[in-house]
């Protein structure tokens, strides 16, 4: 699925790195098992090397981490670049990770999340020709190209069926670490709970930790035993917990990044879909044709299917009609008649418009 990119002038210690074979990438809202290695060649070979240094969530956290990789793995297979990826542990092993990816000979080496930006900037000004992409933040650098997504948009969608789904109307919100980034996750759920029941009360806790699947499920526990139903998480492999709590409380969790409806098929409702395999995908093709976009900024909401909800949604958990609600929702975001707040400061005081 190709994106439209919006482009404009300008997110233990560690292991060693891994040079993994290809996979193949499921289409958007099929499910997506976490990256598994295979003994399949690329069909041509380029000399061209993608490194990327994950965040501390790694490959396996279901969320952005191993979206990225799942773009990377399908240039492998379709561009014929090779890899090397590293997982970091902690953050204080970015700098040396990116380092290592720099000498293993990386063409362009990716930085997976926001926490990621204060090295990915060192690094890019001490190696001026060296190509770096940045997830979910942006560096000024000419050597940088900055992959930035309106998560408040494809938030509000998951918002607006929880706010239809909710008997109790209670729902929950579970950041991962307080950040501009996952501060839109929260402010479009907010507000598009409230689009969709007015009457409903969002509960939002941040977990402190990407990494953190037992807290996770701690914090989601006691929302459900205080009576929410509905839980959107934006906590990478945290967020885990989550959805470990749903299925255990038979209720219902809201997938990021990733559709997660494969880790429990009859407790989430549905996921937040952030094609972050698609925006590293573009990234890689377009530095290979000459045209990298260095000192750019890519930014991909709606308007840019670079979000949305999951093709698994369980329509039959909600009132009849819901779908063509929300999608109604989706178009007027599009078109700009509906502006999503992207602050939680400026959720408090949004009021949603009459469609």
């Amino acid at each position: 699925m190709a994106l439209t990119l919006s482009l404009l002038a300008g997110c233990g210690g560690s292991q060693q790195p891994q040079n993994q074979t290809p996979s193949t990438q499921p289409p958007a809202g099929q499910e997506q098992q976490p990256p598994q290695q295979q003994t399949q060649e690329p069909s041509k070979q380029v000399d061209f090397t993608v490194g990327m240094a994950t965040d501390v969530g790694g490959l396996n956290d279901d969320s952005f981490n191993a979206a990225a990789y799942r773009g990377i793995l399908q240039a492998e297979k379709d561009l014929g670049v090779k890899h090397i990826v590293i997982e970091s542990q902690r953050q204080e092993d970015y700098i040396t990770n990116l380092q290592t990816l720099i000498d293993g000979g990386a063409d362009i080496v990716w930085g997976v999340g926001f926490m990621m930006q204060a090295s990915i900037d060192e690094m890019a000004q001490a190696n001026p020709d060296q190509w770096f992409g940045l997830i979910d933040e942006q560096v000024n650098q000419p050597n940088v190209a900055s992959v930035l997504f309106k998560e408040q948009e494809g938030s509000f969608l998951v918002g607006y069926l929880a706010g239809k789904a909710t008997k109790t109307n209670r729902v929950g919100f579970v950041g991962g670490v307080e950040s501009p980034v996952i501060g839109r996750f929260e402010a479009g759920f907010r507000a598009g709970v409230m689009a969709a029941n007015p009457d409903a009360v969002v509960d939002v806790v941040y977990a402190a930790a990407f990494d953190d699947p037992a807290r996770g499920k701690d914090i989601a526990l006691t929302m459900f035993n205080t009576g929410a139903d509905v839980i959107f998480h934006a906590a990478g492999g945290t967020g885990q917990g989550v959805i470990e709590a749903a299925k255990e409380k038979n209720l219902f969790a809201i997938g990021v990044d990733s559709d997660q409806n494969y880790l429990a098929p009859n407790n989430v409702l549905s996921s937040m879909i952030k094609r972050v395999d698609v925006a590293v995908y573009d990234v890689i093709k377009m530095a290979l044709e000459g045209n990298f976009p260095g000192g750019q900024v890519v930014r991909l909401g709606l308007a840019e299917n670079g979000v949305g909800y999951s093709d698994t949604t369980l329509w039959d958990k909600m009132p009849e009609g819901t779908k063509a609600e929300v999608d109604k929702w989706a178009e007027a975001i599009k078109e700009g008649k509906v502006v999503v707040p992207e602050t939680p400061q400026e959720a408090d005081t949004w009021t949603p418009p009459t469609l």
